[in-house]
C-alpha cells in the first residue's frame, strides 16, 4: 500500500538515522544533504539516488564533494568542516580534545561537523621545523609519529642538526623531533666525555734496525662538535694517524736499549705537536703513553740469556764476596788465638762441651791434667 502511494505522488520516504546522513539526488541533480528523520523525496519513475554516510567515519570522501560545494556551498558549509594547509603549514587537527589528524603542506580534510567538535592548530614551518615535546608525545601517543622524525641524545652528547646536507643547528641531550614536510634530516651524535683510543700493534724498525711492535693509548675529549664533523671526515681516526706518526717519529730515532731504559717516554716536541693539530680539529688530548713493547721471538730468547747471565754473574760477585769475608774473619780468629793461649783453651772446652753433650762416653788421650778433669767434672 505505502508502495503504492509513493508510486501514485511520484516520491518516497528515505529514513535517515542519528548516526547517518544522507545526499540525495534526482534525475542525477543533487537536492542536499539530508539529517536524521524521514524524508518525502521526489521519485518520478525511480529517478531518486540515495548516498549514505556514516558518522564513525569523520572524513567526508565522495563523488558529490566538488558539484556539493559548487552548486550548494551553504548547505555544504553548514554541514562539512574544510581544513587546508598552505604550502609552508601543517595543521594539527583535533576531534572532542584528541588528535585526529595531521596534515602536511598542501593538503586537504573534509569532516562532518556533526561528528567533531573539531579545532584546528596552524604551524608555520617555513623556518623552525622542530616540534614542541609535549606535541609530540601527543603525536606519538595518537600514533602519528610518521609525521615526525625523532632523535634521542643522551646526557654528556650533543647533536649536530643536518637539514638537506647543510649544518643547521646543535641538539643538547633530549629527545627531538621535527615535521616531516620533505627535506632530508640526519642527526649526528657526537660524545662530549673523556676517552680513550688504542692504537694496537703497530710495528716499526728502531735505529739499530731491529723490528718491535708497540700498543699506545691516548686520552682525548671533543671541545668543538661543530669542527670534528665538518673539518675531517673522521676524527678518531685523524688522532689514530697523528699517534702512529708521533710514536713511529719518537721511537724510530732510538736504540732498543734505549726504547727499554726510558720505559714508556716519548718526545714531548712530538707529543704538544699532536695536541696542536687535533686542537686545529676541536679534540684535547691528555695524556699519550706507550703502552707496550713487543719483541719478537728470537730477540726476547736472546735478551732472556743476556739477563740471566748478568744475574748469574751477579751471584757469582757475591759468592766471592762472602768467602772473602768469611776466610778475612777465620785468619783473624786465628791471629787471637796464637796471641792468647787462654782463648784457644776456652775454644777447646767450648768444642769439648758440645761433644760432651752428644756421646755417652768420652774418652780424652791428650790435654793437660788440669784441662781433663775441668773437661770430667763438667761431664757429671
Amino acid at each position: 500500500m505505502t508502495g503504492l502511494f509513493e508510486m501514485i505522488l511520484g516520491r518516497k520516504r528515505v529514513l535517515v538515522k542519528e548516526n547517518e546522513r544522507v545526499i540525495a539526488l534526482n534525475k542525477g541533480q543533487i537536492l542536499g544533504i539530508f539529517g536524521p528523520g524521514m524524508h518525502w523525496m521526489p521519485n518520478t519513475r525511480n529517478s531518486l539516488e540515495i548516498a549514505r554516510y556514516d558518522l564513525s567515519t569523520p572524513a567526508f570522501n565522495s563523488l558529490y564533494e566538488k558539484p556539493l560545494f559548487d552548486k550548494l556551498p551553504d548547505v555544504a558549509e553548514r554541514n562539512l568542516a574544510v581544513f587546508r594547509t598552505g604550502p609552508s603549514e601543517v595543521a594539527v587537527i583535533e576531534r572532542d580534545g584528541a588528535i585526529h589528524a595531521v596534515l602536511m603542506p598542501n593538503q586537504k580534510l573534509i569532516v562532518w561537523k556533526d561528528a567533531g567538535p573539531w579545532s584546528e592548530t596552524r604551524i608555520d614551518v617555513s623556518g623552525d621545523l622542530s616540534v614542541a615535546p609535549a606535541l609530540m608525545r601527543r603525536l606519538a601517543q595518537a600514533r602519528h609519529a610518521a609525521a615526525i622524525s625523532s632523535y634521542v641524545v643522551n646526557e654528556g652528547q650533543v647533536g649536530l642538526l643536518f637539514i638537506d646536507g647543510a649544518q643547521a643547528g646543535i641538539l643538547s641531550a633530549g629527545v627531538h623531533g621535527f615535521w616531516n614536510v620533505g627535506k632530508a634530516f640526519q642527526v649526528k651524535v657526537i660524545d662530549l666525555k673523556w676517552q680513550s683510543l688504542d692504537v694496537t700493534g703497530q710495528e716499526l724498525l728502531t735505529r739499530d734496525r731491529v723490528t718491535i711492535r708497540i700498543n699506545i693509548s691516548a686520552e682525548y675529549r671533543v671541545t668543538d662538535p661543530v669542527k670534528v664533523v665538518t673539518v675531517v671526515k673522521d676524527f678518531s681516526d685523524a688522532l689514530y694517524r697523528a699517534l702512529q706518526f708521533v710514536f713511529r717519529h719518537t721511537l724510530g730515532s732510538l736504540t732498543l736499549d734505549q726504547i727499554l731504559e726510558r720505559k714508556v717516554t716519548i718526545n714531548a716536541e712530538a707529543a704538544e705537536k699532536v695536541r696542536i693539530d687535533m686542537a686545529a680539529i676541536g679534540i684535547e688530548v691528555a695524556g699519550i703513553e706507550l703502552k707496550d713493547v713487543i719483541l719478537p721471538g728470537e730477540m726476547r730468547e736472546i735478551l732472556n740469556q743476556v739477563v740471566a747471565a748478568e744475574k748469574q754473574a751477579e751471584a757469582n760477585v757475591i759468592r766471592r764476596r762472602e768467602e772473602t769475608n768469611a776466610t778475612r774473619s777465620l785468619l783473624n780468629t786465628a791471629k787471637v788465638m796464637a796471641e792468647n793461649p787462654v782463648m784457644l783453651r776456652l775454644k777447646e772446652l767450648e768444642a769439648l762441651e758440645t761433644i760432651a753433650g752428644k756421646v755417652g762416653h768420652l774418652t780424652i788421650h791428650n790435654g793437660t791434667g788440669g784441662l781433663m778433669n775441668d773437661i770430667i767434672n763438667l761431664r757429671d
